[in-house]
């Protein structure tokens, strides 16, 4: 009866046990909550030394930079690569380097799966309360990233300032939805990648070749590559929907497969088709993996 009279008067109750929301929903939100707060401890973290984080911001956004100075250096002996003239080629760069920025951001650390799964830190994050995926991703969270999407951002921006497009709102509104599926597109090759890791032990160099190796083709209009290539990047790993695509699509050039141009908007519905099988592919590692026993 005290116990009953206590409860009633507002007195304070024991701490419940914690315990996960109910279906893939609450899942899904559990692990959004999740990654925040870990990217938040490591963004306090980063911000405790603001100098040291500027500096690092600033030399990662130096360093890809360079990339598009080599290829404005080889358009001062030609004019034109491929047929495209070098603000169409930045904005290839540009779309492509702040897709993989923003994707390297937010997933980028899952490359380091088969580094955990060797040293056993693995272990330690199945028994914590958030998905593994969530945990993977945002621990290490390294801010100075942004470096590189400010860099792709400010080379596309210069590329649709240049451009010599005849702009509609269907375009207009196709550059931003071209960076954000972009970067959902890498995102799910970061999370296949390191479901590839539970089998391969380390396999981040293989992960690495189909992003930033990926992103570095990307930079290049796709009519100096072979028709093969181009159907592969299309329709088995569909990286062409990073930029290719769309790209063409502002420019008004026809597509060297010969697809309709309203596939260009088709980008968002593909990030969301290729991470579907991505997950599943991380779901049936986190199931396969076996503990090291360190």
């Amino acid at each position: 009866m005290a116990e009953t009279t206590a409860t009633r008067a507002g007195a304070e109750r024991p701490a419940r046990p914690y315990e996960p929301a109910p279906g893939r929903g609450g899942r899904f939100r559990e692990g959004l909550r999740g990654y925040g707060l870990i990217a938040g401890m490591w963004i306090r973290s980063t911000m405790a030394y603001r100098m040291s984080f500027l500096l690092a911001t600033v030399g990662n956004a130096a360093i890809t930079v360079l990339d598009f100075v080599a290829i404005a250096v080889m358009f001062s002996h030609i004019t034109a690569l491929g047929g495209f003239t070098l603000p169409e080629i930045a904005l290839l760069y540009g779309a492509c380097s702040a897709s993989l920025g923003l994707a390297d951001l937010l997933l980028g650390n899952t490359e380091r799966v088969g580094a955990r799964i060797r040293d056993g830190s693995l272990d330690t994050m199945l028994v914590r309360p958030v998905p593994l995926l969530a945990q993977v991703a945002a621990d290490r969270f390294a801010l100075r990233r942004l470096g590189r999407i400010a860099q792709g951002l400010g080379v596309l921006g210069w590329a649709v300032s240049v451009l010599d497009v005849q702009w509609t709102p269907g375009k207009v509104l196709l550059v931003p939805v071209m960076v954000v599926a972009g970067a959902g597109i890498f995102g799910a090759v970061l999370v296949a990648g390191a479901a590839f890791q539970f089998v391969a032990g380390d396999a981040a160099e293989v992960q690495n070749s189909f992003t930033y190796g990926g992103c570095t083709m990307l930079q290049y209009p796709p009519t100096v590559f072979a028709k093969d290539l181009l159907r592969g990047v299309t329709f088995v790993v569909p990286l062409a929907f990073v930029n290719w695509l769309p790209a063409l699509y502002v420019l008004g050039r026809p597509d060297p497969l010969g697809l309709p141009g309203w596939v260009a908007y088709l980008s968002p519905l593909v990030a969301f088709v290729v991470f579907l099988p991505a997950s599943l592919a991380w779901r049936a590692g986190v199931r396969s993996y076996r503990s090291t026993g360190s």
